[in-house]
């Protein structure tokens, strides 16, 4: 029997990232901490400029899926690239993690995501969108959802309302239950009436962290923000950082502390857990094992640079599977 797809959508940008200093932030002129966007000159500029330690398929939803690919399900991805070398590379990097690539091409240079980590684990963003963010409704058809059961968003896809709107409009159609990550809480709040009416009857399970579960509830304290949330969606997560998170379902509360680790780079620990998350929720896990799967892979990649691990990472996180 074949196993059920998880289908992803979100921004195809090549993940490009480089161990920094703070003297290299500051002759780049790039506010630490900050995250910039930059055209196309600018981004060769710095690819040009500086040693690159990692580069891979990246964005949001991608990372996600590519994690779920690694943990051996049957994924794809949508999302747009360029006819160029790093387009060429984000669809290779997606079948090298057992991802069927369902990526459109553009005309327009591949979009990249170049994260400068310094020492302390901080990490300083110059974003070149590209043919990313061209994306357009017109371009999805049924063919790409029917054999979708599962279905994630990038939550930073909401700024196109026409595109998700279709996007869960196939989805639904296809009889695939929804799963939405949250972008930074400004998108959530300057899209906020669209969250709300797309949330309530069209996403099964939302992930969001503090921030951005306060933008889109106006509750400041954490678990009226996840009541809120309970109250929208069929599972609400909302992840509190160095507090773990808290899982809703129904009447079902769980609590799911961090593993205690010394991070290297933050980056990716949010895809990351929603990858164990899903993990669980494709094998019919309870909600305390799907959150303690999303907190092992979230503390395994933090300690990793980059948003990918090597397969012997892999391999050691399949064995800690919390099956119970």
């Amino acid at each position: 029997m074949s196993q059920p797809l998880v289908l992803g959508i979100g921004n195809a940008l090549t993940d490009i990232t480089v161990n920094a200093t703070d003297k290299l932030l500051d002759e780049l002129d790039l506010p630490k901490g900050s995250m910039q966007l930059i055209d196309v000159e600018r981004s060769k500029e710095l690819v040009a400029k500086l040693n690159c330690d990692k580069m891979c398929a990246g964005g949001c939803a991608s990372n996600t899926i590519t994690g779920l690919g690694r943990l051996g399900l049957h994924t794809a991805f949508i999302g747009k690239v360029g006819r160029d070398d790093m387009g060429f590379h984000f669809a290779e990097n997606l079948i090298d993690h057992g991802v069927e690539s369902r990526l459109i091409q553009s005309d327009s240079p591949s979009g990249t995501a170049i994260a400068l980590v310094t020492p302390d684990g901080e990490r300083t963003f110059a974003t070149f969108l590209g043919a990313a963010v061209e994306l357009d409704a017109d371009e999805l058809s049924p063919e790409m959802f029917a054999d979708a059961a599962y279905f994630h968003i990038e939550g930073y896809l909401v700024q196109n309302h026409d595109l998700i709107r279709k996007a869960v409009d196939l989805a639904r159609e296809a009889g695939a239950s929804i799963s939405m990550d949250l972008a930074s809480y400004n998108v959530v709040a300057e899209n906020l009436d669209f969250l709300r009416d797309l949330v309530a009857p069209g996403i099964d399970i939302l992930f969001a962290n503090e921030d951005e579960a306060q933008a889109f509830t106006g509750e400041k304290d954490e678990k009226m923000a996840l009541e809120a949330l309970a109250k929208e969606c069929r599972i609400a997560v909302v992840k509190l950082g160095k507090q773990g998170s808290l899982v809703a379902r129904g009447t079902e509360r769980v609590h799911i502390p961090i593993q205690p680790v010394k991070p290297v780079d933050t980056t990716g620990a949010g895809d990351l857990y929603a990858t164990g998350f899903l993990y669980g929720v494709v094998k019919k896990a309870s909600l305390e094992t799907c959150g303690r799967f999303g907190s092992i892979i979230a503390a395994e990649i933090i300690q990793t640079l980059g948003a990918h691990m090597d397969m012997p990472t892999w391999e050691r996180i399949r064995q800690a599977y919390p099956a119970k």
